[in-house]
């Protein structure tokens, strides 16, 4: 780097953005990379503390922040992100090109974060979004940094699949079960289904069996094995999920068939959740909380569920860091922390 006076650099190239900050009002680049110093700038750039500019003299062996930050990009950006070669102030911003699950790989994320002088921060593991949202951003830290720097970081990003991607949420059938003898014998009016059917829609599934069983576990395999027939591909049971010994929708599962079972998850609200699979169809008991609470362990669930991941014991486990909804009024679920720090 060459330094020289600012009188002295009327007619030079700026070698990077000069980025301005008016508090609350603006913070950009008030000059961008390659801008023609001119007269006119010298008080705009005295104003931004600038009493010096420098010349660059690059290395062979190194990268413009400008160029680093677009190999850098190329290499987090998995299937569904979109990213344009239009850096500012040294960073380029990665976008959802299609609505879904924000998929990132955190230990990759960790590794490459770890590598000096460059940085990529990202939305939370599988947050939803919609395409066109921001999703994650990236750069090198350095104006100049050495090209092996910026390789070891990309092929860090690269080496496991991609760091970072949007997968896409599958647009299914839904069977909803209620069970428990009081709704079913007509003793109270059901107000799962509208619930749960809101959630599923919301989603971009559709509901597509209602069904109402007795607090009797043969009858519930039953309906569990008609859904399965008209061709549902997702259910939600309700009821029965408890320690009472009338509340026996696990055994209806189990005696249904399912070969894969999880009872409990590491959320409040949400504790009594189950997790079942009868082949590949996944099966998720909804404990009572879900009618008092406008945001449960389900919703954490159902979207990683929609966007074909396969939810184990180990998955219900880790839902522990951040899975304490801390019932705020108003709820502003999903701009919160519960459920984020996986």
């Amino acid at each position: 780097m060459k330094k020289i006076k600012l009188q002295d650099a009327v007619g030079t190239k700026l070698a990077h953005d000069i980025t301005e900050v008016r508090p609350g009002q603006f913070k950009g680049p008030a000059f961008r990379k390659g801008h023609v110093v001119c007269d006119e700038d010298l008080c705009h750039l005295q104003r931004l503390g600038k009493n010096h500019l420098y010349i660059l003299e690059m290395a062979e062996d190194e990268f413009h922040e400008n160029q680093a930050a677009a190999i850098l990009a190329g290499a987090i950006a998995g299937d569904g992100v979109l990213w344009k070669d239009e850096p500012r102030e040294g960073k380029i911003n990665l976008f959802a090109g299609r609505d879904g699950l924000v998929r990132v790989d955190t230990a990759a994320l960790a590794a490459f974060n770890m590598v000096e002088d460059v940085m990529c921060a990202t939305l939370h593991n599988n947050t939803l979004v919609k395409e066109g949202e921001l999703v994650a951003g990236t750069r090198a830290i350095p104006l100049v940094v050495k090209k092996t720097v910026i390789e070891r970081a990309a092929a860090i990003a690269g080496q496991n699949g991609p760091l970072l991607s949007i997968q896409p949420l599958l647009s299914v059938k839904v069977g909803l079960v209620i069970t428990g003898n009081e709704v079913y014998h007509g003793l109270i009016e059901d107000r799962f289904v509208p619930i749960l059917s809101k959630k599923v829609e919301t989603l971009g599934s559709s509901v597509h069996c209602v069904d109402f069983a007795p607090d009797n576990a043969e009858e519930i395999s039953r309906v569990i094995r008609g859904q399965l027939e008209k061709g549902c591909s997702l259910l939600l049971l309700s009821g029965g999920m408890s320690v009472d010994p009338d509340d026996v929708t696990r055994h209806g599962i189990r005696l249904a068939g399912a070969g894969e079972f999880h009872y409990g998850a590491a959320v409040l609200p949400g504790a009594m959740f189950l997790v079942a699979y009868l082949g590949d169809v996944p099966l998720l008991g909804v404990p009572a909380c879900g009618l008092y609470h406008r945001t449960t362990v389900l919703d954490l669930v159902l979207p990683r569920v929609l966007a074909g991941e396969r939810i184990g014991k180990k998955d219900l486990a880790f839902l522990g860091h951040g899975g304490l909804c801390r019932d705020c009024k108003p709820c502003t679920f999903p701009q919160c922390g519960f459920g984020k720090g996986n």
